[in-house]
């Protein structure tokens, strides 16, 4: 069973985006520009006006497991075929310059035995490379020319397997393809954690198969100005991890939930909810580690913008336990629930006493406004009397 119990639920946008959550219409986002990375992780960016274009083939094989299914595939079958078009050519050449097509006497030595024409010369290129070894064709003494040739297709041909055969290999093994099965939240939420405005996401894995040694890192990418004027279109910003276990790393054998606190130090302390809903930002969030069974380093990648950040909102429970083990329900891996979040920005929450003022405000104001509904619910009744009487 390649999957955990729970399966990918039905609406997915892709394997690593959760379910889709509205988002409640409060502020109205403005039109943005196009996003650094896309919610499946690939790079939007385009390479352009490359001169050296020369470096790319200094790292063939590189190269060669970045193309795409179908360049590979038809590079690999072209570089057999050319080898052994031009291989056939050389043994015919030979055997056209030692006499071997021409009728001879029973006592002639041929360079290579059964070689009439092109056509099997070709063949023979082909048994000699692939080692196939059919019998009716084969090499004698008579001449050392063909000995070597024999030598270098052979080395030739190690070379032209070992290359191919490995850059599909690593194109099968590539480590995105693990990546598919680790999911992130389509929303991130701000909400209040241990009485701190906090940035959160959630990513789990689906498979049984662990991620070693996991780590998650955060970026802000923005649009900012230098003080000596200069405009850095793409500038991007560390953001410190609150990890669910303390340290570096995490343990993904469940759905976490990847806190960072807003602090003095974090790029969203001055942004509140409607100035995040102005803002041109971007958090980058990128998952790394070593796939189980293979060995290979993997990453997972997804980006939130600033209309994909709910404020005043944090995910639900996803684990219960049943029957003496803990169960995961993948149905309600995006789902998000409102709670009581102040809209100010961090800043102006320290400021102005944090969150124990805030929830002593928020305490005394549903009582102020209890009297005047029940003040208003007394003059109805008085008038309502008055009407009768």
């Amino acid at each position: 069973m390649l999957s955990r119990k729970g399966l990918i639920p039905e609406d997915y946008l892709r394997a690593r985006l959760a379910e889709d959550v509205l988002q409640p219409c409060k502020f109205k986002p403005k039109q943005r520009k196009a996003r650094f990375v896309a919610k499946n992780g690939t790079c939007n960016v385009a390479h352009t006006n490359i001169r050296e274009q020369g470096r790319f083939l200094q790292d063939v094989f590189t190269t060669l497991v970045d193309l795409k299914w179908l360049h590979t595939l038809i590079i690999f079958t072209m570089s057999f075929l050319c080898s052994w078009l031009l291989f056939g050519m050389v043994w015919w050449l030979i055997a056209f310059a030692h006499g071997d097509l021409d009728e001879q006497s029973d006592d002639f030595v041929p360079c290579v035995t059964d070689i009439h024409s092109f056509s099997s010369a070709f063949l023979f290129s082909i048994e000699v490379q692939v080692t196939i070894g059919f019998g009716g064709r084969m090499v004698t003494e008579e001449c050392l020319s063909a000995i070597f040739v024999l030598i270098v297709q052979n080395i030739v041909g190690l070379l032209i397997n070992a290359i191919m055969l490995g850059c599909i290999f690593m194109k099968t093994a590539q480590a995105n393809r693990r990546a598919e099965t680790l999911i992130f939240s389509k929303h991130a939420v701000v909400s209040v954690r241990n009485n701190k405005l906090c940035f959160m996401i959630r990513l789990g894995d689906l498979r049984k198969s662990m991620i070693i040694s996991a780590t998650v890192r955060m970026q802000v990418v923005r649009r900012s100005t230098t003080q000596e004027g200069e405009v850095i279109p793409l500038d991007q910003i560390d953001i410190q991890m609150d990890n669910p276990v303390g340290t570096n790393g995490i343990f993904l054998v469940s759905p976490l939930i990847i806190c960072h606190v807003i602090d003095k130090h974090s790029p969203l302390y001055e942004l509140s909810a409607e100035d995040l809903q102005h803002e041109d930002i971007e958090v980058i969030v990128v998952l790394e580690g070593v796939v189980e069974t293979t060995g290979i380093t993997t990453q997972a990648r997804t980006s939130y913008l600033s209309e994909e950040i709910l404020w005043g909102q944090r995910f639900v429970a996803t684990i219960s336990e049943e029957e003496g083990m803990y169960a995961v329900d993948y149905s309600k891996f995006g789902n998000t629930a409102k709670v009581l979040t102040p809209f100010c920005s961090a800043k102006k929450l320290e400021e102005g006493g944090g969150m124990t003022r805030f929830k002593l405000q928020e305490s005394a104001t549903p009582r102020t406004s209890v009297r005047r509904r029940g003040s208003q619910r007394v003059k109805q009744s008085s008038l309502t009397t008055k009407a009768l009487f």
